[in-house]
């Protein structure tokens, strides 16, 4: 096991190195920068720059040096100083602007995707296990309006709804009295009474997607040999589904980690800028449309390397669950 798990870290390092290059690629690709942007606006509002002033500001960014020595720079101050470059719309450290959303960010994430576990197994596990009943039917249609419908617009309903109905706006984790006050019991209760509906957002979209998945692999795999012969045996029906078709069929969903994360991930961007949230999301959104380069390609960066990890936690998890896979075997 720890033989496998290390195997895995080192293949990840090589990984993230070539993420990082293709991450400061793709944020260089798109014509112009954040300067002639800058440049552009200021020459709207009158006031004209010559060219001096104009190479001094790409001096004072580094925008004047090639790609190459850029991306360099880039990576050997995250790897030895832990910096990210300086964002030129915040006019702060990435860093610190990172930091500043990403605590709610990953709280976000993180309870979005137990949500989704938490709703998708069990109704999974009954869809199946219930065929063309009532309840099959009604989560079958659940589910393919939950992929069908777009998690902006199902915010936005369920916005209005609420507001309909308790008078009460969510927009944004906190309300406006809490918003920059310090963290106290009311503030908690606050977040809570606002948290939960782009959390159930976000979790609509995947929870649909692993409820088609577990109930196809459950309905193929509980009429196997296998299952017939432990019923034979005596087994009880309850402790027979649980203990042999349920677990193979819930590695599919355990092999989906990798790209469920970035999936919640991308549906929190668009949560985030529909009902306010103080998420990384509209960070992005208004960093890639200000061009700010240094700020897109790490968030770019953050998002690849939790497809990366993503992926790691199932291959560890699978191994650890299945006693089909044998760490000795595996390779890398």
């Amino acid at each position: 096991m720890k033989a496998f798990i290390i195997r895995r870290i080192i293949l990840i390092i090589p990984l993230l190195f070539i993420i990082s290059i293709i991450s400061f690629i793709v944020i260089l690709l798109p014509p112009g920068s954040y300067v002639e942007t800058y440049v552009e606006n200021l020459e709207q509002t009158g006031f004209l720059m010559d060219e001096s002033q104009i190479k001094a500001i790409y001096k004072q960014y580094g925008l004047d040096r090639p790609a190459v020595v850029q991306y360099i720079l880039w990576m050997s101050n995250f790897l030895l100083k832990g910096e990210m470059g300086r964002s030129f719309i915040y006019q702060k450290p990435v860093t610190a602007v990172i930091m500043e959303r990403l605590p709610m960010s990953m709280a976000v994430t993180l309870i979005s995707l137990a949500v989704t576990w938490l709703l998708a197994v069990p109704i999974g596990i009954y869809s199946a296990l219930r065929q063309y009943s009532v309840g099959d039917y009604i989560a079958t249609i659940i589910g393919f309006v939950g992929l069908a419908l777009p998690n902006f617009l199902l915010a936005l309903a369920l916005t209005y709804l609420v507001f309909a109905k308790t008078g009460h706006a969510v927009t944004g984790l906190f309300s406006i009295e809490y918003k920059d006050a310090p963290w106290t019991i009311a503030k908690l209760i606050d977040l809570l009474g606002n948290i939960w509906l782009p959390i159930l957002v976000i979790a609509s979209a995947g929870t649909a997607s692993l409820v088609r998945i577990l109930r196809a692999t459950l309905l193929d795999e509980k009429n196997k040999q296998y299952v017939t012969t432990a019923r034979a045996k005596g087994l009880p029906e309850h402790k027979l589904i649980l203990k042999y078709p349920v677990r193979v069929a819930i590695n599919p969903l355990i092999s989906t980690i990798g790209w469920t994360l970035p999936l919640i991930v991308s549906g929190e961007i668009i949560v985030s800028q529909t009902l306010g949230l103080e998420t990384l999301g509209p960070v992005l959104l208004s960093a890639a449309m200000g061009e700010d380069m240094f700020l897109v390609g790490s968030i770019v960066m953050i998002l690849s390397s939790l497809t990366v990890i993503g992926t790691l936690i199932s291959d560890i998890l699978l191994a650890w669950i299945d006693p089909r896979i044998r760490f000795d075997k595996v390779s890398i």
